[in-house]
Parts: structure tokens; C-alpha cells; sequence
């Protein structure tokens, strides 16, 4: 069978499996789900996301359940796999729920999650989901983000990123190597720019950076111009007053479904599928939206981050039997490119 037919048929299985009780629920689950939930008191978190915006979630979600204490243990992503991995061969899995955004390494290890549906299952995208056990809790989007005080003719399309005017370490990249959130720009600038858009751009001479974080510090600074940045990641620069601001690119914005679930060694289930089930509902996407800079997987989005217009802007997700497959080559591809070594 095709990857495309399996991956079709995801949300239509997990939303029959959402179905029962329907009638009887609120967006977050049964009456039942709720005060069984709020009986077990709490839930482990483990996340490959940053703490500080985790924390916010959190927060968020005790607004609406005060009853249920949320701890978190934060690693960076291969390092929270490797422990993953670890604490189950030892029968000692301490998560209820995991959060990571490398969907392909969360697929590895599909077997130690339930079978899990949020009430609102029918409503994500399908693309966005490579199990019916994972589903995408967070999506971050790419943007351009440019210092407002230096640039005089900001950019507006990803092809102005290739203009002989940004030259001479104006523009700041983060490695390709990074993660899966780079590599998933990468993809969208070989499939969708152009083969030969790489090699323009690199011939501009690209500050490299190791991840989104100094590289969007650098920016504030002035030390580069323009960068391409997950747009959460600047989002927050924006709100407090830097010099910045950040546009979505007609061409597309690469977005980046996490795969979160929930563990079947979980000694808080009807906590942990609360959690879930407040995270992927239209409130908790909303409120990422809007105060993380989040962008949403769901089909028809709650609402919008500032600049995007949704006649003009489309969402592009990287196939997912392709992310897999083409790493490892396009990558070294890039890195040749780009002039960088590991």
C-alpha cells in the first residue's frame, strides 16, 4: 500500500475512534475523561521544545484545569529519544506524554504510545500526521524576519533572498544539519524555489548559525539584516519591542507538525489525554497561535498569526516518505553548497 493511502486514511480512523460519547462531550472530552483526569492530579511531560514556551502552555492549560499539576522534563531532541528509549528497555518510561518535532525519529518509536484520538480528530490535516497514535500538539511555520532599522527594501518573496542587494553576510541561515525543522526549509526551497536556488543564495556569502535562537539575537543586534526563522521564534523578539518584523512568503510557509502522545506506560492516562486533548483543541491551538507564534494544523486554522492572509498564503508540508528518504543525501548537498562542515 502507498504511504499517500496510509496517511489518508489516518484521520478518518482516528476520528471514528473519537467518535463514542460525542454527543456528551465538551472540546476537551467526557465528563468522565475530566474527573478522572482531575482524580489523578497530574501528568509527566517530557519535550524537546523549548521550557520557557512549555511553561506558557502549562499555564495556559491549568487556567482551565487547576486540578492537574503538570511536571516537565525538557531535552534537547536526540538526546529525549535516546532517553526515551533507555527508561522503556528498563521498563522505567516515566512520561505520560512526549512533545517532539522530529516526526520521523517519534515513528521509530510508535510502539511504546496508545492508541489516542483527540475529540476533534476529523479536523487535522492528514498530511500532517504519519501515525494514529502521534499527532501534531504544535506546528511551527518558517517567516522572514528582517531588522526593521537596517533594511530599507525588505524582502517579500523567499526568491528575494537571492538578490545580489542582500550580499555580504546580510542574510543569516541556521546549518541545514540543525534539525528537522531546517531540514524541512531546506526541502522547500530545492522542491518548490528551485534546484538552483541553494547555489544563488549561497553565492551571497550566508552567515551560518547553529540554531533559530542566535541566530534571531543576531538579528536584533543588527549583526545580519535578513534571516529565514521559524516564526515563534522571532515572534516573541516582535512582541517586545525589537527592532524586527517577520513576513510570509507567497511561495509557501514550510510548516512543521510535531508528533506528540501519549505513552503507553503512563500511570496518569486520563490526565495525559486531557492534556492532549486541551492542546489540540480550538482553544489551545488558538492560544498558541496568538501568544507563541505557533502556526496550526488544523484544517480550517482558529485564527491567524499578524501578516498572514490566508487568500494569499498557503501552507507547504514536506511529504513525508521524502523527508526520510532524501536527508541524508540533499543534506550533504547543502553543506557542499553553503561551504560548511560539520
Amino acid at each position: 500500500m502507498k504511504r499517500r493511502t496510509v496517511l489518508a486514511g489516518i484521520a478518518g480512523a482516528a476520528a471514528t475512534a473519537a467518535l463514542p460519547a460525542r454527543a456528551q462531550q465538551d472540546p476537551f472530552g467526557s465528563k468522565e475523561l475530566i474527573a478522572a483526569a482531575e482524580k489523578e492530579g497530574g501528568l509527566t511531560l517530557y519535550t524537546a521544545d523549548f521550557a520557557e514556551t512549555q511553561q506558557e502552555v502549562i499555564k495556559e492549560f491549568n487556567k482551565r484545569f487547576p486540578k492537574i499539576k503538570v511536571a516537565m522534563v525538557r531535552a534537547p531532541g536526540g538526546q529525549l529519544i535516546t532517553r526515551i528509549k533507555t527508561e522503556a528497555a528498563a521498563d522505567k518510561l516515566g512520561a505520560d506524554v512526549v512533545n517532539h518535532s522530529d516526526r520521523g525519529l517519534m515513528l521509530e518509536i510508535a510502539d511504546l504510545f496508545q492508541d489516542y484520538a483527540p475529540p476533534n480528530a476529523a479536523d487535522y490535516r492528514p498530511d500532517a500526521l504519519v501515525s494514529p497514535k502521534l499527532w501534531p500538539g504544535v506546528t511551527l511555520g518558517w517567516a522572514i524576519a528582517y531588522n526593521t532599522q537596517l533594511v530599507k527594501n525588505a524582502p517579500k518573496t523567499w526568491m528575494d533572498l537571492t538578490k545580489p542587494e542582500y550580499k555580504n553576510k546580510q542574510i543569516g541561515q541556521v546549518i541545514g544539519p540543525s534539525g528537522g525543522t531546517t531540514w524541512t526549509r531546506i526541502m522547500f526551497e530545492r522542491q518548490v524555489l528551485g534546484e538552483d536556488y541553494w547555489k544563488k543564495q549561497a553565492e551571497l556569502g550566508i552567515a551560518l548559525y547553529p540554531s533559530g535562537a542566535p541566530l534571531s539575537d543576531a538579528l536584533v543586534r543588527g549583526e545580519v539584516s535578513i534571516a529565514p526563522l521559524l516564526y515563534n521564534i522571532i515572534y516573541t523578539k516582535i512582541v517586545e519591542g525589537a527592532p524586527a518584523e517577520a513576513i510570509f512568503a507567497p511561495e509557501g510557509v514550510p510548516i512543521v507538525p510535531y508528533a506528540d502522545g501519549v505513552t503507553k506506560a503512563s500511570k496518569n492516562p486520563n490526565a495525559a489525554k486531557l492534556f492532549m486533548n486541551w492542546r489540540l483543541s480550538k482553544e489551545g491551538q488558538t492560544f498558541m497561535i496568538n501568544k507563541l507564534g505557533n502556526i496550526t494544523s488544523l484544517k480550517e486554522p482558529p485564527a491567524y498569526p499578524k501578516g498572514w492572509d490566508p487568500k494569499t498564503v498557503k501552507v507547504w508540508v514536506p511529504k513525508f516518505d521524502e523527508f526520510s528518504k532524501l536527508r541524508n543525501s540533499w543534506m550533504e548537498e547543502w553543506n557542499k553548497t553553503y561551504g560548511y562542515r560539520q
